[in-house]
C-alpha cells in the first residue's frame, strides 16, 4: 500500500484506506478497481465499506520523512493510488488521522489528486469541527486550512479528462487554498483549451488576472465567487491569493493503458504542451497509454495510397475531434501495443517538467 513507485511524476504512493465509486469517464476503465477484484477485496461503489490499511503501512511515510530529512530532499507523496482521499464514503475520523500525518511529514510533499475536488473545503471544515481527541495535528492542519493557510506540504490535484470536466472541476480547484496546485489529465479523452478569454487558468504574466477583480487580498467582482463564501481572493477562480503565482502550477497529460484503453490523439497532448509552454508552467508527458499514434495520414500517407491496408492492420483511426474514422482535421491511427511499447516520447523527447 506504500512504496516506492514507477509512476513517473512521484517518488512514493501511499494508501490510507483502498476502495472508491466511479464518478467519471476516466472511471471507466479503472485499475484500482480491477486491482482490488483480484485482491478478493469488495470495496467499490456506493454503500461499500472502505478498508483502512494497517499500522505498518502508515508509519512509512514516517520513515521517508527521516530519511528526506537526513539527505535534504523532498520526495513526493501521492495519496491515494487506489482510493480518492476526499470520498464521501470514508469515515472522517480516517481523513483527521491522515492530515495528523501530513502535519508529521513536513519534509514530504504530499499529492492529494481528486476526482471530487468540489468535496476538499467541506471535508476540511469537517476535520477542523471534530472533537479534538487524538489527533490534534490533524485538526490544527484543517482549522488553519479553513482560514486560507494550507498546509505548505500539500499539493491539491485535480483530474479532468476532456473540456467539460475542465469547465466543471478546474474553477473548483482554484477556489480552494492550496501550497500548489495541478492537473491530471489522464486519461486524456479529448481537446482541453486553458486559456480563453473565459477561461484565464494559465497565464503567461503570472499575475492570474489580479489586477481584473482585486483589492489588496480581496475579490471585488461578486460574479467571481459563490454565494455565501468569503470575499478573499484565495476563493476567486479568476485570480489567486494576491495574484502572485500562477493559477495552475503544474500539468500531467497521459494516455490510458490497460484493457479497454482509448486512444488519445497526439494533438491533443500537443495542444496543452503548447499552452503550458507559452505560460510557463511545468508540463509532464506521463504516457501514450497502450496505443501507438506515430502514423499521422496527413503527414505519412497524404493522398490516402496506404489506407486500406493500414486499415486492416489491427487498431482502428482516431481524428482530431476525438471520434473514429475520417471526420474531422488531422487523423492518426491508433495501433494497440502496450504501454511499453508505446513509450512516453512526444516529439521525440520526454518532458519531465516538475514545479519549483
Amino acid at each position: 500500500m506504500a512504496e516506492n513507485t514507477k509512476i513517473e511524476w512521484c517518488d512514493h504512493t501511499f494508501n490510507p484506506w483502498v476502495g472508491c465509486t466511479k464518478v467519471s469517464s476516466a472511471c471507466d476503465h479503472c485499475y484500482a478497481e480491477a486491482w482490488a477484484k483480484r485482491a478478493g477485496r469488495d470495496v467499490w461503489g456506493a454503500g461499500k465499506p472502505r478498508q483502512r490499511t494497517t499500522g505498518a503501512n502508515w508509519h512509512q511515510p514516517l520513515r521517508w520523512n527521516a530519511e528526506a530529512e537526513r539527505t535534504g530532499t523532498r520526495p513526493r507523496v501521492f495519496c491515494a493510488s487506489l482510493a480518492d482521499v476526499f470520498d464521501n464514503e470514508v469515515d472522517p475520523a480516517w481523513r483527521a488521522d491522515l492530515f495528523r500525518l501530513i502535519a508529521a511529514t513536513p519534509d514530504l510533499d504530499w499529492l492529494l489528486l481528486t476526482k471530487r475536488i468540489g468535496n476538499v473545503m467541506n471535508m476540511v471544515n469537517g476535520v477542523a469541527d471534530m472533537p479534538r481527541l487524538g489527533s490534534h495535528a490533524g485538526h490544527l492542519m484543517a482549522h488553519h486550512w479553513r482560514n486560507g493557510t494550507p498546509p505548505p506540504n500539500v499539493w491539491l490535484g485535480a483530474t479532468v479528462v476532456n473540456q467539460a470536466e475542465a469547465d466543471r472541476d478546474i474553477p473548483k480547484l482554484l477556489a480552494t487554498p492550496a501550497a500548489k496546485r495541478f492537473l491530471s489529465i489522464e486519461p486524456m479523452l479529448g481537446p482541453i483549451n486553458l486559456h480563453l478569454p473565459t477561461r484565464k487558468w494559465i497565464d503567461s504574466t503570472g499575475a492570474a488576472h489580479c489586477d481584473h477583480c482585486c483589492n489588496g487580498d480581496r475579490c471585488d467582482d461578486p460574479t467571481h465567487y459563490e454565494r455565501g463564501s468569503p470575499r478573499y481572493a484565495v476563493h476567486c477562480p479568476h485570480c489567486r491569493g494576491t495574484g502572485r503565482g500562477k493559477p495552475i502550477d503544474w500539468i500531467i497529460v497521459g494516455g490510458e493503458s490497460g484493457p479497454g484503453a482509448r486512444p488519445m490523439h497526439p494533438d491533443w497532448a500537443r495542444s496543452v504542451r503548447d499552452q503550458c509552454q507559452a505560460a510557463g508552467v511545468p508540463y509532464l508527458f506521463k504516457q501514450w497509454g497502450d496505443h501507438d499514434m506515430s502514423y499521422d495520414r496527413d503527414r505519412d500517407d497524404p493522398d490516402c495510397r496506404r489506407c486500406d491496408s493500414v486499415a486492416r492492420a489491427p487498431g482502428r483511426w482516431i481524428n482530431l475531434a476525438g471520434g473514429h474514422g475520417f471526420n474531422g482535421e488531422r487523423v492518426h491511427y491508433a495501433k494497440r501495443v502496450g504501454k511499453k511499447a508505446a513509450g512516453r516520447l512526444l516529439d521525440g523527447r520526454a518532458w519531465d517538467e516538475f514545479p519549483a
